[in-house]
């Protein structure tokens, strides 16, 4: 970063793995698999019938009954996760200078499950009938000011909706503000709940689904030659940051820095990615550039990897032309999505924190259900077990419909 360096000192995790970032950490190191058939609405008529559902979560102590009413479960999700993030970060928020901190929480889609019930209420019960929640509960910027409101929070405070791009975007322009002076502390991150029957059936209309509905925890394939699309998820992860020197000053657990951050547009196609990798591997080039870090000390990238023709090609090809080819084939590469699932609008901030704690602990989880090689994907994907390592420096890409791409670098202290 340009300015100020930025900490990360907290993480809060809500995924199809669980809840908290040791325990989601743990199963993404052992390759376990979050991906189950939809069990909230019936699946019959559904192409595609999988889904990285959150199971096991109790919102009850983040956030009280008679208010979970009052929101959709991306809010749910998010406060959550923010509560998680302050609590880990050891964060006393009454003597921090408040109108120093702010939160930039994202999220792709929003509140769409609100939206569809409360559209079948207008349908076949009138416009009266509709719930006087149903803006708040919808709209994606609602999950900051929850978050602000909650911890009372006067600083910076908004939202990014970059599509898959969005938790990364989220993260990034949220050390940007730090960097820059504008606030000392930030709470940011991406938190999404898509897995509905409008959210369901609108990714598969545009054939973008895994169909293997019959072996759900192989279907999310990364890299894979027998990928057939990437697989709808929910969940949050919010990060704590901090000024780095304020962070060590309170005795904060620092997990890494967040080093630099790149971001660009492919402008090609409302979906597809540029066939050559060109933007996405700009936008690597920029993150690195911010970080003042060449591409010989890039140690594990933790890719956008979802699991699509389209996507594992062009990205492969990117981290070719932004690393070098002899590079990007000593480096070691993993997808997260692998065994959570894609998480939309949550996805890039979960990997940021997946980047901190490969740091933090040494390892680098696997890109499991690699079986069979594509000769248009050929790095080094750590396919299918955990490999220890020291990592001193990760990049994180996301990659966006819209052509919305975006990188983090997070490096080791």
């Amino acid at each position: 970063m340009q300015g100020r360096r930025v900490a990360v000192t907290g993480i809060g995790l809500v995924t199809p793995l669980g809840c908290g970032t040791e325990q989601v950490f743990d199963r993404l190191i052992k390759g376990e698999s979050g991906i189950r058939r939809i069990t909230r609405f019936d699946i019959e008529g559904y192409d595609s019938q999988i889904a990285g559902e959150v199971r096991d979560f109790d919102p009850e102590p983040y956030v009280p009954r008679k208010e979970q009413r009052r929101l959709d479960l991306f809010s749910i999700y998010g406060l959550a996760a923010a509560a998680m993030a302050v609590e880990d970060a050891g964060l006393e928020v009454e003597r921090i200078d408040r109108s120093r901190a702010g939160v930039l929480i994202g999220s792709g889609v929003g509140g769409l499950k609100s939206l569809q019930d409360q559209h079948q209420v207008l349908l076949s019960r009138g416009p009266q009938r509709v719930s006087p929640f149903v803006i708040p509960q919808i709209i994606t910027n609602i999950i900051s000011g929850h978050v602000a409101i909650r911890y009372g929070l006067t600083g910076p405070n908004f939202c990014v909706v970059s599509a898959c791009a969005t938790g990364a975007h989220s993260v990034g322009e949220a050390a940007r503000i730090i960097s820059h002076g504008e606030a000392d502390l930030m709470i940011a991150g991406g938190t999404e709940a898509p897995v509905c029957e409008v959210g369901l059936a609108g990714f598969a209309a545009m054939k973008a689904l895994s169909t293997r509905n019959d072996e759900p925890e192989r279907a999310s394939r990364p890299f894979d030659a027998e990928r057939d699309g990437f697989v709808i998820a929910e969940g949050a992860a919010v990060l704590v940051l901090e000024e780095m020197e304020a962070a060590r000053k309170r005795g904060a657990r620092i997990y890494c820095e967040l080093a630099g951050y790149g971001r660009n547009c492919d402008a090609y196609h409302i979906t597809a990615p540029l066939e050559s990798g060109e933007g996405a591997a700009r936008s690597m080039r920029l993150a690195l550039e911010d970080a003042g870090i060449t591409p010989e000390e890039v140690d594990y990238i933790n890719a956008h990897g979802t699991s699509t023709k389209l996507n594992d090609r062009g990205e492969t090809l990117a981290i070719k032309a932004a690393l070098g080819e002899e590079k990007a084939r000593r480096v070691m590469i993993s997808s997260t999505k692998s065994m959570t699932g894609h998480l939309l609008g949550a996805a890039g901030a979960l990997e940021a924190a997946v980047c901190a704690m490969t740091i933090l602990r040494g390892v680098v989880h696997p890109t499991v259900n690699y079986e069979y090689p594509d000769p248009e994907c050929d790095l080094d994907y750590v396919p299918n077990e955990a490999r220890e390592a020291k990592v001193r420096v990760c990049l994180s890409n996301s990659l966006g419909f819209g052509g919305h791409n975006a990188t983090l670098c997070l490096r080791a202290i």
